[in-house]
């Protein structure tokens, strides 16, 4: 039996081996994501299985098995579900290997190969666009202004509070809510779509039969430019900005042959620009809140490249500028990678 399992992967075990009928079963070490949710090898089993340990008071098992039949129902690729146990929080799923894009888009990278990165966002994008034209989104909740509200309110409380220790004057209140009514209006906006909400090369896996989909369960109904933003503006990996407009571009030109849009190129890429700011603000803030509060030290080395991206759009924009200085004046002569203590 496997050695040193905690509580959660003792009961988990006991299950899986109850469930399949086979007492030779063993757990490896966890991979865990920016949730509760953790995913534990199983060893032993007819095929390669991951026990799902989601928690039930934590992250409720649920949500993940609508929005997989949802997925799965509509030609995506997912992980198959082998066994589930919604009360206990337990599911058994398919395992589809450790080789995320992520790391082919790396690898490539570093060769200097961009026909085979081009290749793979291609392909993502399509992803998505298979996403956003096959399924109705009333099938998820709304990406609505109190939402999309709650998130931005993270940066300004767990990254230039707790994180850079910075005490928010009046104007800085002013310049953040301004800034963040503009971007809430502008997601409102666009064309509202089934959207992943964490769609990024770590949580898409290449397999022989399609690109497959991981951590979609908090998928929304919301602009249809999330998906694209987070994709093209990775928050763990950067990519010049010529390639990030033409890829872009590529994907607004497939809406257009579709039909389903006539927005001109500059409207386009100011929603994109926009919605990735939105993204990157409350990705500063959920960074900082996974370190202080959840105790995950592996996110604020991340840091500088998602605030690479502020900067880039409110640098371009005249509609932020003062969030620019505001930002610019936060950072000055900061290590955004070492912890601050209370």
């Amino acid at each position: 039996m496997s050695e040193a399992l905690d509580p959660r992967a003792e009961l988990g075990l006991r299950w899986s081996i109850a469930t399949l009928g086979r007492s030779a079963l063993q757990l490896q070490a966890a991979s865990t994501d920016a949730s509760a949710r953790r995913y534990l090898p199983l060893l032993g089993a007819e095929a390669p299985l991951l026990l799902m340990d989601s928690p039930p008071e934590q992250v409720p098992l649920r949500p993940w098995l609508h929005i997989s039949d949802v997925l799965r129902t509509h030609g995506l690729r997912v992980p198959q579900v082998i066994a589930t146990d919604p009360a206990q929080g337990f599911a058994l799923i398919e395992h589809l290997g450790d080789r995320v894009l992520l790391s082919e888009l790396i690898d490539a990278q570093q060769r200097k190969d961009m026909h085979t990165v081009d290749a793979h966002y291609q392909h993502a994008m399509d992803t998505i666009f298979s996403l956003q034209s096959r399924i109705a989104p009333e099938c998820v909740p709304d990406y609505d202004a109190v939402r999309l509200s709650m998130e931005l309110e993270l940066m300004p409380t767990w990254f230039l509070q707790r994180h850079l220790g910075m005490t928010l004057s009046g104007a800085d209140r002013h310049t953040l809510e301004g800034s963040f009514h503009r971007l809430i209006d502008s997601a409102l906006c666009q064309p509202q779509v089934f959207v992943h909400r964490d769609f990024h090369a770590r949580n898409l896996i290449p397999t022989d039969d399609g690109l497959a989909l991981i951590d979609f369960q908090d998928a929304l109904r919301g602009a249809f430019t999330y998906d694209l933003v987070s994709l093209l503006r990775d928050c763990y990996v950067r990519w010049p900005v010529q390639n990030v407009h033409a890829w872009a571009e590529s994907f607004r030109l497939k809406w257009l042959r579709s039909g389903r849009i006539a927005d001109e190129p500059a409207d386009f890429h100011r929603a994109f620009d926009w919605m990735g700011l939105q993204r990157h603000l409350k990705v500063l803030g959920i960074f900082c809140r996974l370190h202080y509060r959840d105790g995950k030290a592996s996110y604020l080395k991340d840091l500088p490249r998602v605030l690479g991206y502020v900067l880039e759009v409110t640098e371009s924009w005249p509609e932020f500028a003062a969030l620019h200085a505001l930002m610019l004046r936060a950072t000055a002569r900061v290590d955004l990678t070492a912890a601050r203590q209370p």
